[in-house]
């Protein structure tokens, strides 16, 4: 019985999927459109992804190869979905890929989706940039997806993250640009493969001259707040170990967990660390 109901779900879900890919949206009673809720405003506009291979494709460029289990049934001129499986710390997580057709696609009717998978009953947690989104069914991996695709995490809507104690943050130093972050790192551990997100976000890779290429995220935030919530939404997901340093106006958040004393050492900083216990 439970994997008939199972079965029955992803059926409908294909099919609301398909829906939301190729409707303009129902009218309301009174013959005029619902209005459309827009994107959230920090979803970055990049990067588009072509369909929805193309995302299985950049998860196994940045070591997350996900098997692909089923594909819904949509129509190509508007988009694509599937899902698929990826292993994360030794865990399989499920991810639910849609992306919208990169040639006609308007960004409020893919906000308008986002919004109602974020709400009540659904509450689903999302990881979204450009013409795509992504459920991620396992939500304490939303951000290790998210920083592959190069996304943001969205969480269900009335979610908030607890007030976790940080340690003592030093007010020294301040970058004035985010590039300049980039090349204090680049001086300690190495920062290649620069990829800009905005004006303050960069992804790079550290380690690659000595062998041991890994991931990083540089962040520059507007106020002391700002970034505290960072370094606290990192540290949020239970058995998903995350290594930062932070000071100033900035944040790096190092997929080498082993590099965080180093990189705190050569930029002033302070380690924010959770072990995912």
């Amino acid at each position: 019985m439970t994997a008939a109901v199972n079965r029955l779900v992803r059926a409908l879900t294909a099919v609301a999927t398909t829906v939301v890919l190729t409707s303009c949206g129902a009218g309301k009673d009174d013959g005029g459109p619902p209005p459309l809720v827009p994107m959230p405003a920090n979803v970055p506009t990049k990067p588009e992804y072509k369909d929805s291979d193309d995302v299985v494709r950049a998860l196994g460029a940045t070591g997350l190869p996900c098997t692909i289990l089923r594909r819904a049934k949509t129509d190509p001129r508007f988009g694509t979905s599937l899902d698929c499986r990826a292993k994360i710390n030794g865990t399989a997580v499920e991810n639910e890929i849609h992306v919208s057709n990169p040639d006609t696609y308007e960004r409020d009717r893919i906000g308008d989706s986002i919004a109602s998978r974020r709400k009540a009953p659904y509450s689903h947690t999302l990881v979204a940039a450009g013409n795509w989104y992504v459920r991620v069914m396992e939500p304490r991996y939303a951000p290790r997806i998210a920083q592959a695709l190069h996304g943001v995490v969205l969480r269900p809507e009335g979610g908030k993250i607890p007030d976790y104690p940080l340690p003592s943050i030093p007010a020294e130093p301040r970058y004035k640009n985010v590039g300049a972050l980039a090349d204090a790192l680049d001086a300690a551990v190495g920062c290649a493969d620069r990829k800009s997100q905005g004006s303050a976000v960069i992804d790079c890779t550290t380690g690659k001259q000595s062998g041991a290429p890994n991931c990083a995220t540089l962040a520059l935030h507007a106020t002391p707040a700002d970034r505290d919530r960072t370094l606290r939404e990192a540290i949020a997901y239970k058995g998903v170990p995350a290594t930062l340093v932070a000071a100033g106006n900035w944040t790096v958040n190092l997929c080498d967990d082993g590099l965080g004393e180093r990189v705190a050492r050569a930029l002033h900083g302070r380690v924010v660390r959770y072990d995912g216990g």
